[in-house]
């Protein structure tokens, strides 16, 4: 007799192994469309987290549905170089013209983690130096080689520590810079003093092949550095012929409001791993640098068998004309600063929200403990729950798991926005009477 989803999902813990089983909050869903999953409870989500970063034309669209089922008539599978076919060849053409600078050249994979391998392993190849340095709180991936340069969380390196070829540098933060100091200026100066006592102490800069990082921190919890910050890592790498790797697996596909972070910055970086948003929701990713910097990492020293599948770069193409025909990439900078705008007021009535940042639709929204301002990684938790609950799904980050994602399609409407913040507010209200915190007012 084959079991019910009901069953399944009861037995999920002898399944599924719990790395893959645990994660917040394993909702139940029969459906996906637009901005919404649909629960086996009969109730409909509103998804503020676009399958963490990768639903940017939101769920199943039906012009991407439509590029999906007309691939399978063609190709299912396409071993790129056995084989070469249209979808591939056509993306990588599309792309060309969105990348920034002389970003121009790709190497197909599937997930993120893919990505950022590639991207290492060009960088080495290339420059024939050892050694990377990556920043604290940033995630790349959760392979060896991506692992041996994330830093968000000790709990992901746990038993796992890589080789020690790579450094970590501090990531800008504002937080810590002294009241009535520039910012900007603040943590374009830490930096330099943080290379200079690396490459006094640690490792020379002969020694170093690239330099890799997040240009919105991520998963370490959706910190926006000062564009002059990563305009000075810009400068350094030039200046000791490093090359500079941008993980924009999050960040692409106009989550930050322009095509890629890169061009939000106005930092070109020698390579960039792409991933999430690329395929609306099919496993696509690519490292990408110019032809001439592949052109040093020549047949045999990277590949992939599945890289470019021909189903997901059709879905591919379908989600760049959905991104251009829809305006997606000005709807996510226009309704990001909407959305910040209303968070901002909201946290004036609530002492429990800490800091509200972001760019695009890329937003941060941070806990704290409304006595002591320390992150409250128990009250985000709860407030997450509480939305959930009152139909809006949410995800976190952040080292205590104190932030807040709010990452939705960027085909969101503002009447979308506006409901999805007005069940957050009654969530922290709830929390706050639980809790028997007094609210501002």
């Amino acid at each position: 007799m084959n079991p019910s989803f009901e069953d399944l999902y009861k037995r999920l813990p002898d399944l599924l192994a719990p790395s893959m089983a645990k994660d917040h909050p394993n909702l139940p869903v029969e459906k996906e469309e637009g901005c919404y999953y649909y629960g086996t409870d009969g109730k409909k989500y509103l998804d503020f987290t676009s399958g963490i970063a990768v639903a940017n034309t939101g769920h199943r669209h039906p012009k991407v549905v439509q590029a999906i089922k007309e691939g399978a008539d063609q190709l299912m599978h396409g071993p790129s170089g056995v084989i070469m076919y249209d979808s591939i060849l056509r993306v990588a053409d599309r792309l060309q013209n969105l990348l920034p600078g002389n970003l121009d050249c790709l190497f197909f994979a599937n997930s993120g983690t893919e990505a950022i391998e590639g991207a290492l392993k060009l960088a080495k190849y290339a420059t024939k130096r050892p050694y990377t340095i990556s920043f604290t709180g940033c995630f790349h991936g959760r392979s060896l080689g991506a692992l041996g340069v994330s830093t968000s969380k000790s709990k992901y390196r746990k038993f796992l520590q890589p080789n020690g070829l790579t450094y970590q540098l501090p990531y800008a933060d504002a937080s810590s810079c002294p009241e009535g100091e520039d910012v900007s200026e603040y943590c374009v100066n830490k930096l330099e003093k943080d290379f200079e006592m690396l490459f006094d102490h640690q490792v020379t800069p002969e020694e170093v092949a690239c330099v890799i990082v997040e240009p919105v921190l991520g998963e370490g919890g959706y910190i926006i550095p000062p564009k002059e910050w990563l305009q000075k890592v810009r400068e350094v790498c030039d200046q000791h012929g490093i090359l500079l790797i941008f993980d924009e697996v999050q960040t692409g596909f106009g989550r930050t409001g322009e095509w890629f972070a890169a061009q939000t910055f106005g930092v070109t970086p020698d390579v960039m791993a792409i991933a999430k948003g690329i395929a609306s929701g099919m496993p696509l990713s690519a490292t990408v640098a110019s032809k001439e910097l592949m052109s040093k990492w020549p047949m045999g020293t990277h590949g992939t068998t599945f890289g470019g599948n021909p189903i997901a770069c059709s879905a591919a193409l379908a989600t760049l004309d959905v991104l251009e025909e829809e305006r997606l990439v000005e709807n996510s900078k226009q309704l990001g600063a909407y959305a910040i705008e209303r968070l901002k007021k909201i946290r004036e009535n609530h002492k429990v929200i800490g800091d509200i940042r972001g760019v695009g639709l890329m937003i941060g929204i941070e806990i704290i403990d409304p006595e002591t301002g320390a992150p409250d990684g128990d009250g985000m938790m709860k407030i997450l729950d509480l939305s959930l609950e009152k139909g809006v799904l949410f995800y976190l980050c952040g080292k205590h798991q104190e932030v807040i994602r709010m990452i939705p399609p960027l085909v969101v409407t503002k009447d979308q926005i506006d409901h999805g913040l007005a069940v957050f507010e009654e969530a922290v209200m709830e929390y706050e009477k639980e809790s028997h915190i007094v609210s501002v007012i």
